[in-house]
């Protein structure tokens, strides 16, 4: 279960990247008037709805399994790193003369 979380995790990342990517910035228009008219845009001047859907879902689905995978990893490991390091300095300390 755990294993199989990681890999939709790191597959939402990576497809969210993607989708992120392929989309235009707001600025693109007013790039053109200083000499960016050579990068034009794959898919058009307008990203699409469906990319937009698509990277709302891919974002929901990233964070939901982050959310998993933090609640799945506390449960795995019953100790607590801060626990361990205030149990080390209230040990008493040992003075030798």
């Amino acid at each position: 279960m755990y294993t199989f979380l990681i890999i939709l995790h790191v597959s939402f990342a990576l497809f969210l990247i993607a989708a992120v990517l392929l989309q235009s910035g707001k600025g693109a228009a007013t790039a053109n008037i200083f000499g960016g008219g050579g990068a034009e845009n794959v898919f058009g001047a307008q990203t699409s709805a469906v990319l937009n859907r698509a990277t709302t879902i891919l974002a929901a689905g990233f964070i939901v399994t982050s959310l998993l995978l933090a609640m799945l990893s506390s449960r795995f490991s019953s100790t607590s790193i801060i626990k361990e390091e205030l149990k080390k300095e209230k040990a008493p300390i040992s003075q030798e003369k």
